[in-house]
This record gives C-alpha cells, structure tokens and sequence, in this order.
C-alpha cells in the first residue's frame, strides 16, 4: 500500500467545509459526529471505547499506528468509531510485542480512514465551530450527493445509542469465590473497568442496558455499577429508573461518565450537550473533598448542569473540570452514591484517579 498511489479522499462537515486527504486504502463513505482526541498514545483503546460510538475520531497526536495493535489491549469486541481523520497513517510499526498492523485490523473491521489532513487546522475549525456531523468519503462521490446524504444524519442531542454497544445476554467477569459481588449496568462498558474491579477482589455480572433493577438485584450484590457509553443520557429512562431503585436500596452505587450523568439525572439534575466535549488523557481535575489534582482520561461530549446540582439539597460536588469549571464529579449527601464524569480505569493511562475503585470497595465493606 506504501509504494502506491493512494486515492483521494474528502472530510465533509455538516456545515459545508471540506478538508482534504487520502485513504488508506478501504473504499466507501462513513457517517457520524466529528469530534477530536488529543491523547499522545493509547490510539487502539481510543478504536475500541464504545463510548465513541456514532463519532468520526480526529487524532491531533499526527502519527497514528506507529506501534501496531495488541489483542489484549482492547476495550471491547471490535472498533467502535464510525471513521478516523488523521495526519500520518504509519503502514509500518516497530512495537515487538504487536500482533498485527493497524492498516491490517482496520481491513478486518472495514474502518474508513482519511489520512494526509491538515489536523491542526480541522481541530482549530471545530473548537471555534462546535461538534458538528461529519462524512469521509473514499470512493468518490460527488460532494453534492454527500451534502444530501449528511443531513439525514441525526443530531447527537436526544440520540440513544447504549442499545447499540451494550450486552445481548447478562455474562459474568471475574473469580467466581472473590470476596464481592457487583451488579454492573452495560451502557457501553470498557473492558479495563472489569479489569479494575476484578483485580479488587470483585465478581462482575454484566447486564443488558434495559435490565431491570429487580434482574440486576437477583444476583444480590454487594455493590451496583452504572458504566460509561455513547450518546445522550437524557433518552436512558430505563437507567434512570433504574438508578433510582438502585438508590432507594442503598447499597453502593458507582457510576462512571454516561453513569455519572444518570445519576445526575435520576436526582432530578438535567443534561447538557456541550460545544465541544472532553476527549484526552491531559485534562485536568481538583478533588474538592481532598484539596488534591488530578490528570485525568476523559472522554464525553454531555455534562451534568452545575447551577442545578449545587442546588440540589441531596448531592454535592466533589471534582471539578480546572479548564473550564464544569462537574467532574458528585455524590449523595445521605446515601452510597457517587460517581465521576472520567475515566479513574485509563488505559494506557494516567493513572491518578484510580483510587476511586478503591473508594467503592470501601463502600461495599460496611
């Protein structure tokens, strides 16, 4: 593919702005929400988050598959991005341990990629315009039938998509004799958050996103767990009940990102759709409660509304966004809840927020 000339291809936004570039190689037109990560490595947990479900990726770290891919660093069952925009496509990796190309698991999963764009200038675009839809076209199409077909493309504001990514069928994860049982919502679960919790000495069932809080509530767990996914939270009325249940019972409940937001949620606290989201592994946070920073991996494009939150009289505020001040994190007043809008499971890091896990084995002990 290398040596080869390579077919031109085009990013579409919704707005009518073109950027140009070439495909590596796998022909067709992919759909869904343009949105940029500004994560210097970790690209194949990025492919692989259900979280990004729906949303074409745009890498600002310029040299992407560098170091292959590895089958144990996966963060579900497949690629989960609709398309990937990047700078320099690397057809060669020099990583000893890497089971295959990037080039090659992207032909596997039959992922449209446009590479050669100028990057910088397509994040500077949509930082000044705000998350927009998006097209990239590798087969020639004219832009005019493009244009037609993305505004068919639905708004990320009010689309449920947790349906799309969450499990068929309830599946167990982790030892079986460990010393606590989590009950554990699929919305979108990345794999290293099992991990967390199973190397705590926790046995996992994994629930269908529409599950019941009675199903969930049969394996009689010792802690409950609302996990992160894509879309918007405010169609999620099943969780939302859900976590209501949850915490009239009062038994422990965690929730991470989307989880975060259906606590907010379930409290009676709304939901945004932001500008432009949080995606990185830089961003940083203050833990009220501690005083302490953190570095944090963050990947969302919703927030809690913070003004309603502080005058909720059942929760408060225990982390904050110091970019931008918005709701990091929260728990209830008088019940084992709380919850965080990043990523204390990142994978390949940082690893600052981890303690988090610890906080909610704590919560199950007593």
């Amino acid at each position: 593919m290398k040596y080869t000339t390579r077919q031109s291809a085009v990013l579409l936004l919704s707005d009518g702005t073109i950027f140009h570039g070439k495909s590596i190689g796998i022909s067709g037109t992919t759909f869904g929400e343009v949105c940029f990560n500004t994560g210097m490595t970790g690209y194949q947990e990025i492919f692989t988050d259900p979280s990004y479900f729906g949303q074409i990726m745009v890498t600002t770290n310029p040299h992407i598959g560098n170091y292959g891919v590895n089958d144990n660093e996966v963060e579900s069952d497949g690629i989960k991005i609709a398309g990937l925009v990047c700078k320099n496509f690397s057809f060669n990796y020099s990583r000893e341990d890497a089971s295959g190309s990037l080039e090659d698991y992207f032909q596997k999963e039959n992922l449209i990629c446009i590479s050669d764009v100028d990057t910088r200038a397509l994040v500077s675009y949509i930082r000044d315009n705000g998350a927009m839809n998006a097209v990239i076209c590798t087969d020639g199409t004219a832009v005019e039938d493009l244009k037609i077909a993305l505004q068919n493309v639905p708004d990320m504001k009010g689309l449920e998509l947790a349906s799309k990514v969450s499990t068929k069928e309830p599946y167990f994860y982790g030892d079986e004799n460990a010393k606590y049982k989590v009950s554990a919502l699929d919305l979108g679960i990345k794999t290293n958050i099992l991990r967390n919790l199973a190397k705590r000495d926790c046995y996992i069932k994994v629930f269908p996103f529409d599950s019941s809080f009675e199903e969930m509530a049969a394996f009689n767990p010792n802690g409950y767990f609302l996990s992160n996914g894509p879309g918007d939270p405010e169609p999620l009325s099943n969780a939302i009940e859900v976590a209501k249940s949850i915490i009239k019972s009062d038994i422990p409940l965690f929730g991470i990102c989307l989880g975060h937001q259906v606590i907010g949620l379930a409290n009676g606290v709304s939901t945004y759709k932001m500008f432009n989201g949080h995606r990185g592994i830089n961003h940083p946070v203050k833990n009220l409660i501690s005083g302490k920073g953190e570095i944090t991996s963050q990947n969302h494009g919703f927030a809690v509304n913070k003004e309603e939150l502080e005058r909720n009289n059942d929760l408060e505020i225990t982390h904050v966004h110091l970019n931008d001040g918005t709701v990091a994190g929260m728990r209830m007043k008088n019940k084992k809840c709380f919850s965080v809008q990043y990523h204390p499971e990142a994978s390949p890091g940082p690893h600052d927020s981890s303690y988090l896990f610890d906080e909610f084995i704590e919560s199950l002990k007593g």
